[in-house]
């Protein structure tokens, strides 16, 4: 965890564990902060590795974060979870989010919509629905009504 940051105190990793939706299973495995990790990661899951990893680039505290499918291997839940905290708790940290859920990037403050490699779409989540088809239809093929409102 000490890896961005080698000073952090155990209070600074706690709170960086707590905003990646990773502290309870770090207690629960009954170590604390002296767990230990096996090579690969190979005694935790998918979604614990990269709660786990979330949390380490927290603890650095950096101006921009950039989080590249990060909660792929994450639950829809955990995933909303992680999103919340990390919007309430990055004050003025931008935050990059690069994710093929819908559902992680809907409340960003601008999206960009790659097609192919090519730019076809800019904007909120309300200005691509309207404007943009492939924004549009990647909604509704992962999105219920509800959610997409």
């Amino acid at each position: 965890m000490k890896w961005g940051k080698k000073e952090a105190t155990d209070k600074e990793i706690y709170e960086a564990l707590s905003i990646a939706q990773a502290k309870d299973f770090v207690e629960e495995k009954g170590q604390g902060l002296e767990l230990m990790i096996q090579a690969g990661g190979k005694n935790l899951s998918g979604g614990q590795r990269q709660r786990l990893a979330i949390a380490r680039a927290l603890v650095k505290n950096p101006q921009i974060l950039i989080m590249d499918d990060s909660a792929s291997a994450l639950d829809f839940a955990t995933d909303a979870r992680l999103r919340k905290a990390i919007k309430e708790s990055t004050g003025n940290m931008t935050v990059f989010v690069v994710s093929q859920r819908a559902s992680s990037i809907k409340n960003a403050d601008r999206i960009l919509v790659l097609d192919d490699g090519q730019m076809s779409g800019w904007g909120t989540h309300e200005e691509l629905f309207d404007s943009c088809q492939v924004y549009r239809e990647i909604c509704l093929s992962q999105l219920s009504k509800e959610e997409v409102q």
